[in-house]
């Protein structure tokens, strides 16, 4: 278990509610518009409706007064009304007065001069500029009446566009009421995010305390359980790293100190079989060096400036060469930085490089590039796959997984490049918490 497997992760909450509010203004918006729409569209039939109505009253009306003028007129008499101001079919209303032959008897100002055809009967009908009523005033006389098509369009488009408008006003406010409620809802959430972002489940006794809603409850019951758990099997593992540093430490030491007193004491024909076993005696240590580092009892990675040359040289290197970046510093652990790059470098050394280099490409980024043969693209995707699901076992030796373990402590990852000069094999920990790539074919 290492430190940062114990930390919570950063809060998401300002993220979903960003997206939850985009979504309550797309649905809104949406939801006003198609009533805004069904409302103009009743709005306009009912517009339709009202406006005929006034065009059979207004036909009622006129007909009143008209009935006992008309009474001496012939056909082709001077209209009683005359014309007042310039004429047009632009007219809002207009009325004709036709005779039971078809000829003009009286009309409006503004009326066609030529009666019109369509009002051969009583009822409504359709010309291309006028809705138009008839209706008969005896004698076989017909009174039709006009308005104009342009304005019955302009009333129901101010009818339509106020309610167009009243509909995405309370599709507004129910948006600004929806988010609202939403901040209201998740403001239980967002505490206990803040809580989680300070909480550490490996001090004694911690607690999220209670929760603000009753829903939450079982959540802080839960979070509070697995800390405990936690908070054991930390402690168990810190128990078996300190026993683990005197039980095999201790025997591994001398072992070696008797090998050495072997390879000196030995006939010339055994000494490269002692040597041999000498070196896998000293890579077992290293190993177990580094698991008892990643073991230690400290709770986090003891960050401070490293240099990578200094760390080099305290390391015991045999079979490889190293050269390390001039002024190369990198911001980690040093403890925990030596024992990866042992790993790695063994790994190097067995896989057959003589020659690494070692670099800092920024100030919390480590690079290793040798020499050795490398592996195929195909099989370096398949191992970055697995580092990248912290899928160990049966896809990555130990020495990559003690990086990669190394690197999740400090919150980063190990990330495997393509060599810059197509050759080798190149490794990156990255100490400090970064976005992958897409895809590594692209690299």
């Amino acid at each position: 278990m290492t430190p940062a497997e114990t930390q919570p992760a950063p809060s998401r909450l300002p993220s979903i509610r960003r997206r939850v509010a985009r979504a309550l203004l797309g649905w809104s918006l949406l939801a006003g518009l198609a009533v805004a729409l069904a409302v103009a569209m009743a709005v306009q039939e009912e517009v339709d409706e009202l406006l005929d109505d006034t065009l059979r009253a207004s036909t009622d009306v006129l007909g009143g007064l008209l009935a006992t003028q008309a009474d001496g007129l012939v056909a082709g008499q001077t209209p009683m009304v005359q014309a007042v101001g310039a004429g047009g079919s632009d007219e809002r209303f207009a009325w004709q007065l036709i005779g039971a032959d078809g000829t003009m008897l009286l009309r409006s100002p503004r009326a066609p001069v030529e009666p019109f055809r369509e009002a051969h009967g009583t009822g409504f009908a359709d010309t291309p500029h006028w809705r138009i009523f008839g209706q008969a005033l005896g004698g076989g006389r017909l009174l039709v009446v006009a308005q104009s098509r342009t304005e019955r369009a302009e009333a129901r488009f101010e009818a339509g566009i106020h309610a167009v408008l009243a509909a995405l006003a309370v599709g507004l406010l129910g948006y600004v009421s929806l988010r609202a409620t939403l901040r209201h809802e998740l403001a239980p959430l967002q505490t206990l995010s803040q809580r989680l972002s300070g909480f550490d489940p490996l001090q004694g006794n911690a607690t999220l305390g209670d929760a603000e809603r009753a829903e939450l409850a079982p959540v802080h019951g839960a979070i509070n359980s697995l800390a405990q758990r936690l908070a054991r099997r930390v402690a168990s593992e810190r128990g078996f790293s300190a026993h683990a540093a005197h039980a095999l430490r201790t025997p591994l030491a001398g072992i070696d100190a008797q090998l050495a007193v072997a390879q000196r004491e030995c006939p010339p024909a055994l000494l490269p079989r002692l040597t041999r076993v000498r070196d896998a005696s000293r890579r077992l240590q290293q190993v177990v060096a580094a698991l008892l580092a990643l073991f230690r009892s400290g709770t986090e990675p003891q960050r401070q400036r490293v240099a990578l040359d200094a760390l080099v040289g305290r390391l015991p290197l045999d079979g490889i060469a190293v050269d390390v970046q001039r002024g190369a510093v990198v911001d980690a652990d040093p403890d925990l930085l030596a024992a990866a790059l042992l790993n790695l470098l063994d790994n190097s050394l067995r896989h057959g490089a003589k020659h690494a280099r070692l670099s800092a490409p920024a100030a919390d980024c480590v690079r290793l590039h040798d020499d050795g043969p490398g592996v195929p693209t195909a099989r370096r995707v398949a191992l970055q796959t697995a580092l990248g699901d912290a899928r160990y076992e049966g896809h990555t030796g130990l020495g990559l997984m003690l990086a990669d373990v190394v690197a999740r402590a400090h919150g980063g990852r190990l990330v495997l490049p393509e060599p810059e000069d197509g050759h080798g094999f190149a490794v990156e920990l990255r100490l400090a918490a970064a976005h992958e790539p897409a895809s590594l074919t692209s690299r």
